[in-house]
């Protein structure tokens, strides 16, 4: 058994103070306010804030987040997407994400990834992978290899991959940025093809990600009982509208935005996302206040702003919503893992939790920029930063 000490943890949905933390075999066994007893080895941390491990629900393993990601996946086969994938993964658990949701890859490298670091948890972060997303043919993202064309179709990709393993499944309901020939503000399936997605991969007891830009496809998903609408960005043709209706819409629903956030400070952001910055900010706002439940998120990999440890940046962009810092910590932690369908395990500091911890310097409850300061990250009860 090991005690750790802070002087404050944020255990997923309140503040604690003077806590310690006992860990024994990968798993918290108490919290407590009171001395360790003697002959507990103990692990002082000082004036650090511990926290439950950061959820990134949306990332790409995958993509190298260089300048062009998708020539790059092109013109590699599987075995270097791995490699690079591992790569990406131990990025993020130094910065003190424990846990990661790979929505989109090909091949199913994730899931081979999560193989390796399962049977070695202190190697990498949990990896929970949607595989290749469904998409229409030439679709969004069709590259990685998910095509599919109507509801047979639909049914039988969503069953393959259960079979092989997947923790969720993702569908591009509208097109996408990274892509030639698509268009994210234009849907690429039908409301009844969406419906016989999220059923199916009910039906084999996995959550159902909906990649929606636009108002229609946005409701269409939310109908359709997607767990969680990724983006959620309300675009548009000539830049991006909220839709009261849809929003009250998803507010009244029990599906979770994703908002996918968070850029490197001295790297170009994509041009059209800059030109509309504010307008997004407002409409993530509306959503916020109308009582949208909503998660953060970093798409990371798709480009240079976006590498594998830009979640804390993530957080910070939160609170430009109106909430504040104990809402965004929520967000990229007990929220997080609760969209992911891991909330019992994940995402809290508290009896019978996966000792995914992580401990930064100052008091991110107040300031949340204190997420950049990592002063250790342990996975499964051992220490790796």
């Amino acid at each position: 058994m090991l005690a750790i000490r802070a002087a404050r943890l944020f255990d997923g949905l309140a503040i604690v103070s003077d806590p310690t933390v006992y860990v024994e075999g990968g798993t918290v066994v108490d919290v407590t306010s009171t001395p360790p007893p003697s002959g507990v080895p103990v692990l002082d941390l000082g004036a650090a804030t511990l926290l439950p491990g950061l959820v990134d629900a949306h990332t790409h393993l995958v993509f190298d987040s260089g300048p062009d990601p998708v020539s790059r996946l092109r013109t590699v086969d599987d075995e270097e997407l791995l490699r690079g994938a591992r790569v990406a993964a131990t990025r993020a658990l130094h910065a003190g994400i424990t846990t990661v949701r790979d929505l989109g890859d090909r091949g199913y490298v994730a899931r081979r990834l999560r193989a390796e670091l399962d049977a070695a948890p202190h190697t990498g972060p949990l990896v929970l992978s949607a595989g290749p997303p469904l998409t229409s043919p030439r679709g969004h993202c069709w590259w990685l290899g998910g095509e599919v064309s109507g509801a047979d179709e639909i049914r039988a990709a969503v069953a393959d991959h259960a079979a092989r393993g997947v923790d969720v499944i993702k569908v591009l309901a509208t097109g996408g940025e990274i892509t030639p020939g698509t268009k994210p503000y234009l849907p690429q399936f039908t409301p009844a093809e969406l419906a016989v997605a999220a059923e199916e991969a009910h039906r084999h007891g996995l959550p159902a990600a909906a990649h929606a830009h636009s108002a229609a496809a946005i409701a269409a998903a939310v109908d359709a009982g997607f767990d969680t609408i990724e983006h959620g960005s309300f675009l548009t043709e000539a830049g991006a509208a909220a839709d009261e209706a849809v929003i009250a819409q998803l507010a009244a629903s029990d599906s979770i935005v994703s908002a996918t956030l968070g850029y490197l400070p001295g790297q170009p952001v994509n041009p059209r996302t800059a030109a509309i910055s504010a307008t997004l900010t407002a409409i993530f706002t509306q959503q916020r206040r109308a009582g949208v439940r909503m998660i953060v998120t970093s798409d990371a990999g798709i480009d240079p702003s976006k590498p594998h440890d830009v979640l804390p940046y993530a957080a910070e962009m939160f609170l430009l919503f109106g909430d504040e810092p104990a809402a965004a910590l929520r967000a990229v932690t007990a929220d997080a893992a609760a969209a992911c369908g891991v909330g019992s395990a994940k995402g809290r500091v508290a009896a019978g939790y996966d000792a995914d911890l992580l401990a930064v310097a100052g008091d991110p409850t107040t300031d949340i920029t204190a997420l950049r300061t990592v002063e250790a990250v342990f996975r499964a009860g051992v220490r790796v930063v």
